[in-house]
């Protein structure tokens, strides 16, 4: 087998610096040689001439061999594995070759071994399947990583007394005063032994003495009375924009705050980490994203961002020890006129692409204008004249500055709204060309993705029915069985890639994500979605076309000799095992950029 990266000695780029007559010597014969002698009077004689020539390509072919064994030689071979390359033909290799970070060649186990030098390393994968790291298109955890050392995931837990047991353990483990939370990813629905929230008596009971906050998506939290003091939430708080702080009959407070802005208010509460912390934190949040799959991402930012939350990643970055690729976006929120205009004024300044390829910048999103933004458990859309108008003066200032941009959007109301304002900029600054995407999509239809794609747009589909997904259906009745519609915008034929929109409103593990692409059911085991897509879809979306959509496809999303050798090598076959097994696959090793970032101790 020829794999791309292999050379020829004898290959024209490999010749020797002289003219192509005398390069073409050795195949004249007989009376060609007089002819050659008047042409270069200065050769010497034939029987010599052969001599020498035999002695200098002998010297040379020495020389380039050396030079090439050293040049070629990988720095690490992994072999005797199902290599599931992702490539454009979805090949499947034995081995694949890899120095300085990068991957040299991909084939099969004989002709890799040949490149091994005397100081390459080799790895038996003794027939473990490697796919290419998976990639998110659409999360949050630049944000995550400010209290990563207080939160406590729920992620895929489906018994309540489980979380009752953990929060237990977590107590005992922590000092008085200590807070404790779950800032989402999870929520009710998703245990099977007993689907209700958490009052402040069990809460207390648990733990007297560390504030602890439970939120459930971005629709309530829970807090205990040690929360309860130290937010310093009473009987006498008033209800927070966009939220309501429930209370008893005597106005006391209940322990549950409701809604995105009661949500909010709570996690503000909670006190952020030091400088040193927070680097901790953001070391440890990317070390569980590799012993889960994740390599690399896209940042949508998200609430209470500053500058201070993408620093400790600049700083690991910069240093070289940030082993995830941490891709984002700039996000602004204006809510008014006034705000736009600063935007406005900001806009011009935005210079993307000034990283590397493992802290960079790539454009805007997710939020244009805020008072636009849908909600996934909302059905009405906001698409009043006057707002769009706000959004389009924000959005042609980015199309004029080249920028790309990502939107927010869910609801079919608002994509068309959405389009006609992204049609009329396209028609005064064309933005086909600049990637501009939208978000979640969840009720798109095939005429949307019809305009869509002639705005060269692209589509980031999410999981979040992981956990939403019944109480989709009970604000949205049948529409939920398509929501997100995987296999219409699939078969659409438009460039899109599957994602998450962790850490709040969904599980961040992505083989979680993939499992419920490919069966349609939510942490649990109900089923909540219709429009299924073939694991080698699912695959490809949450590998080869995420690396479009962050800027990075000639580096990322795919087995191929060039391209950077982010890689898992799991426990079982993705391809072929039952499908409800694909949320229990675990890599045993996440390798970033030719680097093991995280090695199973089975």
């Amino acid at each position: 087998m020829t794999t791309r990266g292999q050379s020829n000695l004898f290959s024209s780029h490999l010749r020797p610096p002289w003219p192509a007559d005398v390069w073409s010597l050795g195949r004249f014969r007989g009376s060609q040689w007089p002819d050659l002698k008047n042409k270069f009077p200065s050769l010497p004689g034939r029987q010599t001439m052969r001599t020498l020539i035999a002695a200098i390509f002998t010297a040379w072919v020495t020389c380039a061999a050396t030079v090439v064994t050293a040049v070629a030689a990988p720095d690490l071979i992994l072999h005797n594995g199902k290599i599931v390359t992702v490539d454009g033909r979805f090949t499947i290799a034995q081995s694949l070759a890899i120095k300085d970070g990068r991957i040299v060649a991909v084939g099969t186990n004989a002709d890799i071994r040949k490149r091994a030098g005397k100081d390459t390393k080799v790895i038996d994968l003794k027939g473990r399947t490697v796919i290419p790291g998976l990639i998110d298109n659409h999360a949050h955890f630049i944000r995550a990583a400010e209290h990563w050392h207080q939160e406590m995931r729920l992620d895929g837990v489906t018994s309540r007394k489980q979380v009752l047991k953990m929060l237990a353990e977590r107590v005992r483990a922590a000092r008085p005063g200590d807070w404790i939370v779950t800032l989402g990813g999870w929520a009710e629905e998703q245990f099977t032994d007993d689907p209700r929230g958490f009052p402040l008596a069990e809460l207390d009971r648990i733990a007297p003495n560390n504030p602890v906050v439970l939120q459930a998506v971005y629709i309530h939290s829970y807090l205990n009375s040690a929360a309860l003091k130290a937010a310093k939430i009473d009987e006498n708080t008033p209800n927070p924009p966009g939220g309501r702080i429930e209370k008893d009959a005597s106005g006391k407070p209940t322990g549950v705050v409701q809604d995105a802005g009661g949500v909010a208010f709570v996690a503000a509460k909670v006190p952020l980490p030091d400088r040193e912390k927070w680097i901790d934190n953001t070391r440890k949040l990317v070390a569980d994203l590799n012993q889960m799959g994740l390599t690399a991402w896209l940042d949508a930012g998200g609430r209470g961002m500053s500058a201070e939350h993408y620093e400790s990643y600049r700083y690991l970055a910069e240093r070289g020890e940030l082993n995830a690729r941490a891709l984002w976006t700039t996000i602004r929120q204006p809510a008014t006129p006034e705000q736009v205009e600063k935007v406005l004024a900001e806009i011009p300044q935005q210079k993307p692409f000034q990283g590397n390829d493992y802290f960079d910048n790539v454009g805007w999103g997710e939020t244009v204008y805020g008072p636009v933004i849908t909600q996934l458990l909302r059905p009405e859309s906001n698409t009043k004249p006057e707002d769009l108008a706000q959004m389009r003066r924000l959005a042609l200032a980015l199309a004029e500055r080249g920028l790309y941009v990502n939107s927010h959007v869910e609801m079919t109301a608002a994509i068309d709204a959405f389009l006609r304002e992204y049609e009329a900029i396209n028609k005064e600054r064309p933005i086909k060309g600049l990637r501009w995407s939208f978000s979640h999509l969840d009720q798109v239809n095939e005429a949307e993705l019809e305009r869509m794609k002639k705005l060269g747009m692209s589509a980031q589909i999410h999981s979040r029915p992981l956990i939403q997904g019944a109480l989709m259906h009970k604000v949205h009745g049948d529409k939920a069985w398509e929501m997100p519609p995987f296999r219409r915008v699939q078969e659409s034929g438009i460039h899109w890639g599957l994602g998450s929109d962790a850490t709040a409103v969904t599980t961040s593990n992505p083989f979680y994500t993939l499992w419920f692409a490919v069966t349609g059911k939510m942490i649990g085991g109900a089923k909540v979605n219709r429009q299924t897509i073939a694991r080698e879809e699912a695959l490809i979306a949450h590998t080869r076309s995420n690396a479009t959509i962050l800027f990075q496809e000639a580096n990322l999303g795919s087995l191929a000799p060039g391209k950077y050798a982010d890689l898992l090598v799991l426990d079982r076959d993705y391809l072929t095992v039952p499908a409800d097994q694909i949320k229990d696959i675990k890599p045993l090793m996440t390798m970033v950029g030719g680097k093991i970032v995280y090695e199973s101790k089975k």
